[in-house]
């Protein structure tokens, strides 16, 4: 009784009902006066019991919403029962579990914004600590030859920093979806000359053979994000290659999908090593003393923002390859 549109329809009934019920022992007699009567407490009785039985049910849902506000939710929510009241019990229970559902995500992404901001902040303090001491060095020194070591130092630990920022600042951008990766037939020839480019003076500074044994096949891909992505595995295979050792660059046309391959003879990854070695910030136990753990990362985020596929494939002591398939149609 206490709502009042209930209340309402209760007084309504029953005025209605005596009125009836008036006109019939004054017109008809009593007998119908007492049928009219009865019918209507009968059909007030049938109101009341359903209404309140709907009440009730709206009070579940109620306290089920408070519960869910409370972060108590429970599974008690849904019924086999059939009706308007049980669709909107369903409808309810999806939209509570979808926000239960993104409030786990929004947790695990502040855990995982935390983790980077901690890992970036680590990678960013160690030139700077470095750069902080060749200063103060530099203020006092007095040799040239000193003051030149110093200065390239320096210089070498700003162009890793602004490699990290701008590769970090990538990652973000592919992250947030304002970077549209745009498909165009690109020759493979042209992709490989283009991401190897960088490195031929490496190549023969270190003795390292270059192998291409590229196809002339056409590659749908957004061709400079693809060198880039390229370009940071084969930095990657560099880096863990001993001098004398040999990469090599090779290709596969299918009806289903279009391969590149790359392939070191490096000192491999281990296995328990294999399953993280495209997550960001993660570093193996072979990784070099200068490595960040993020171009693989965003060679993966490349790839797949093409609707392309990366793997490795790797034995310790014997080299690392990489395979990146780009599908012709979805799948």
């Amino acid at each position: 009784m206490k709502n009042k549109e209930f209340r309402n329809m209760i007084i309504i009934g029953a005025a209605f009902t005596t009125l009836v019920t008036v006109f019939s022992a004054v017109f008809s007699g009593l007998i119908p006066a007492v049928t009219v009567l009865v019918t209507g407490l009968v059909l007030m009785a049938v109101y009341i019991f359903y209404t309140n039985k709907r009440y009730k049910d709206i009070g579940k849902l109620n306290d089920y919403l408070v519960r869910v506000l409370e972060d108590n939710e429970d599974n008690e929510l849904l019924d086999q029962e059939e009706g308007e009241l049980s669709i909107l019990k369903t409808n309810i229970y999806k939209t509570t579990s979808t926000l239960k559902y993104q409030k786990e995500l929004i947790s695990d992404d502040k855990k995982n914004l935390a983790a980077a901001i901690a890992d970036i902040s680590h990678q960013l303090k160690t030139p700077l600590t470095s750069m902080m001491v060749m200063n103060d060095l530099l203020v006092d020194e007095q040799d040239e030859s000193k003051r030149c070591e110093f200065l390239q130092t320096q210089s070498s630990q700003l162009n890793r920093m602004n490699w990290l920022i701008q590769t970090l600042l990538k990652l973000s951008k592919l992250d947030a979806g304002t970077i549209v990766l745009k498909k165009e037939d690109v020759s493979s020839i042209e992709l490989i000359k283009e991401a190897v480019k960088p490195f031929g003076i490496q190549f023969e500074i270190r003795n390292i053979r270059f192998k291409s044994d590229v196809s002339d096949i056409t590659v749908r891909c957004d061709k400079n994000w693809t060198v880039e992505a390229i370009q940071n595995i084969i930095k990657n295979c560099i880096e863990h290659m001993d001098d004398g050792g040999e990469l090599s660059v090779s290709t596969v046309d299918t009806n289903i999908y279009t391969q590149l391959t790359v392939k070191d003879t490096g000192c491999g990854i281990a296995v328990e090593d294999i399953p993280h070695i495209f997550e960001r910030f993660y570093k193996g136990k072979n990784a070099g003393k200068d490595s960040v753990g993020i171009g693989l990362a965003l060679s993966k985020s490349i790839i797949e923002g093409e609707q392309g596929e990366i793997s490795v494939e790797s034995t310790e002591g014997v080299g690392t390859k990489f395979i990146i398939r780009f599908y012709k149609t979805l799948i």
